[in-house]
């Protein structure tokens, strides 16, 4: 295990330790708001970081899905601890967020850094195509219900069936693209690994997964419990807080990956992860989170959304299709997907 390894988990039992005594001790909500997701973002850095370490056993194939599944741990912890408090509205908020801070925000800080070292950078557009395919697939599928509850079809007392059967649909969707990306396509270029990283033994790379998830499920529902306090305090709105807060620190760290590799020159590979990134959000977590919900106890998630935060994927979806269909991207497209997620954020600050 490499130092700068360590410090990371020096720094995150430190902030762990912390959030625990600020939340047994009533201290101020926004220092434990602050503490907490402070925390919790350095517990994704390090569950990526084991779950690299395990992939890298499993070939690269593996490794990508490994990363996606156990890098939204954290975040699939505080959408479970935000459900039983009834926070469905900010879960939504979340989901759609995370959607918006891979395709738009990372990917837009990685063609501008990138762009600005490396010049024009070019990748191999077939894979993103695929990804922003099934992006739009997804979010197509998720017009339906909201359609059906705001025109007040004859599906509309029906809801709760249609969001089971179309959680249903996407999870096959998912299944079907994991068995594609491992399988229907060797072309795919393997994972560049860092020359000189320390391999962890198994046995490590399995105790510090699970003290993460353990310390993740712990942390999330501290989380949780100290963000509703500091949205009354800080005047933050349910949708602010979901859409921007919660989304960046459940998931956003992690995906600066994606920026470090186009700083690398390695397009090809940095805009493949954060588009998938959005990818099984869409198609995993929104549709688990949903068939919980109705066993959790607290809100039901629905697919319903609210037609400002549609609108938003929406746009996501298709303005990163556009900047990745040529398969070419300058720094300035980076700008305007940064200026794009800015202008989203502020138009949500309200609710």
């Amino acid at each position: 295990m490499q130092r700068k390894e360590k410090i990371i988990i020096a720094l995150c039992v430190i902030f762990t330790v912390n959030s625990g005594g600020l939340y047994y001790a009533g201290a101020n909500p926004v220092l434990a708001f602050v503490i907490t997701a402070a925390a919790l973002a350095l517990l994704a850095v390090i569950v990526g970081d084991a779950t690299e370490q395990l992939g890298s056993r499993m070939g690269p194939g593996a490794t990508g899905i490994l990363q996606s599944a156990l890098g939204n741990l954290p975040e699939l912890f505080v959408c479970i601890f935000a459900l039983r408090a009834g926070l469905d509205e900010v879960v939504k908020a979340a989901l759609i967020g995370s959607i918006l801070g891979n395709s738009v925000l990372v990917l837009g800080l990685a063609l501008f850094f990138g762009g600005l070292k490396n010049g024009t950078q070019r990748f191999r557009s077939e894979p993103p195509k695929m990804i922003v395919a099934l992006m739009m697939l997804a979010s197509a599928a998720l017009v339906v219900p909201t359609l059906a509850h705001e025109l007040h079809t004859p599906a509309e007392p029906h809801i709760a069936s249609l969001d089971i059967f179309l959680a249903v649909i996407l999870l096959i969707l998912l299944a079907a693209s994991i068995y594609f990306s491992v399988k229907g396509d060797p072309s795919v270029a393997p994972k560049h690994e860092e020359s000189g990283d320390a391999k962890w033994s198994m046995k490590l790379t399995i105790i510090v997964l699970a003290a993460a998830g353990g310390g993740a499920a712990f942390v999330s529902n501290w989380f949780v419990e100290a963000l509703q306090p500091a949205m009354k305090t800080l005047g933050i709105s349910e949708a602010f807080a979901g859409l921007v807060v919660v989304a960046v620190a459940g998931n956003a760290i992690e995906n600066l990956i994606g920026i470090q590799l186009a700083w690398k020159n390695q397009a090809d590979y940095a805009v493949s992860v954060i588009l998938n990134s959005s990818l099984q959000i869409a198609l995993g977590l929104f549709p688990v989170l949903v068939l919980l919900s109705f066993v959790l106890g607290g809100a039901v998630l629905s697919f319903v959304l609210a037609p400002m935060l549609l609108a938003a994927l929406l746009l996501s979806v298709i303005v990163s299709a556009f900047i990745i269909y040529d398969g070419e991207s300058i720094w300035l497209e980076g700008l305007a997907l940064i200026g794009l997620y800015c202008v989203i954020a502020a138009a949500f600050w309200w609710g």
